[in-house]
């Protein structure tokens, strides 16, 4: 667990000084406290302006996207006393896989135009850190290359219909061939969100960056080009057999959705509103995550990723009955500012908080929130 450390501790990013002269950077600093709009802020000014509103932008009007982190805070926790908590119990597993917290990291694409390490980085960190890394379909680095960065360290690979059934199919083979320990289904993209910011930029990945899990170009059509990009309830357990891993499907917002995914072969089901890039305006995560919850029962894994900015929205989520949670943007910011280290101190940050407000709240183990620990906003 990361340390609290001086009022004049570094933040990712920022470069470490004695007496004016740099020194060797810990990979996980001391901070005081995680401040996540300090780290957009200065990622706003590092990147280039359609690369900071391609990472930061929703959809249509970014309805869903703001209300993500408000509907996690219209929730109130309810702390227990003389419990006699002191520490909590954060470690726990995901689909088998011994993690340091329930804070993962979510897919997001185009990680080397943040920083020139790309998703080598965000493993690198995610290893240090004992967290699991969910890699990117539209990865610069291939996904053999970014197992490779963190042999051991638990690794689920994402999925999107983007490109041919053949070669979809193929990279669910590499998935399991290069030790991934699930597949995740990307399931809320049958056509592209519209992106505004995008579309104003006319948006195009920096030039000269990888897509290193694309077929060559021009030799198969990618989404826009395709008859179609649907998938069913049915290919849930084809790229389970294809990869040979456990799938979790992710861009589910309803429960009768995540019960007809677990009786087609789920292992898992993932509540997300794609960072608030597709439908707009969606339900929050944060409202549609008891509903998952309750239909799928107690026997089935639900993460939950969107608007989670501190270690109190985590433990509401966890409350409402998710397993585990991921991080999008604040990893996009802390890659940006402060590369490997950066990614590490956001996780170390939101660890430490998740931690604190457990002990605050009487709880000794995040294995077991009871959901009474939060009550909605009066």
């Amino acid at each position: 667990m990361a340390t609290i450390g001086p009022a004049d501790s570094p933040v990712p990013g920022q470069p470490v000084q004695d007496g004016g002269a740099e020194v060797a950077e810990d990979p996980r600093p001391e901070m005081p406290y995680l401040d996540l709009a300090l780290l957009e802020a200065r990622s706003r000014e590092l990147l280039p302006e359609p690369v900071y509103d391609y990472y930061a932008g929703g959809a249509e009007t970014e309805t869903t996207m703001r209300e993500a982190t408000e509907a996690w805070r219209a929730w109130r926790l309810r702390p227990r006393v003389l419990r006699g908590i002191t520490t909590a119990q954060l470690g726990t597993e995901l689909l088998g896989a011994p993690v340091r917290a329930p804070i993962g990291i979510a897919p997001w694409a185009y990680q080397a135009m943040a920083h020139p390490d790309g998703e080598l980085a965000t493993a690198r960190a995610a290893a240090a850190t004992g967290a699991l890394m969910t890699v990117s379909t539209s990865a610069n680095n291939s996904l053999e290359e970014v197992a490779a960065a963190a042999p051991g360290s638990p690794q689920w690979f994402q999925l999107y219909r983007l490109h041919s059934e053949r070669h979809t199919d193929d990279l669910a083979r590499r998935a399991g061939d290069a030790g991934y320990r699930a597949l995740v289904l990307t399931v809320d993209v049958p056509v592209l969100g519209r992106r505004r910011r995008d579309m104003e930029h006319d948006f195009v990945h920096r030039a000269g960056v990888r897509m290193a899990n694309r077929p060559p170009e021009g030799e198969e059509p990618t989404l826009d080009g395709l008859a179609t990009a649907t998938w069913t309830f049915d290919e849930i357990a084809r790229f389970g057999e294809l990869s040979g891993l456990p799938v979790v499907v992710k861009g589910v917002l309803r429960g009768d959705d995540a019960v007809s995914c677990v009786q087609a072969g789920a292992a898992a089901v993932w509540v997300t509103t794609h960072g608030g890039r597709q439908a707009d305006p969606a339900v929050s995560s944060a409202y549609a995550l008891p509903e998952v919850v309750d239909a799928v029962g107690d026997d089935v894994k639900v993460y939950v990723d969107g608007g989670i900015r501190s270690g109190s929205d985590a433990l509401t989520a966890l409350a409402l009955g998710a397993d585990a949670v991921f991080l999008g943007r604040p990893i996009a910011w802390g890659l940006t500012t402060g590369g490997e280290r950066g990614v590490a101190g956001v996780l170390d940050g939101l660890t430490e908080e998740l931690a604190h407000a457990m002990v605050m709240c009487g709880l000794p183990d995040v294995r077991s929130v009871p959901r009474d620990t939060v009550t909605p906003a009066r």
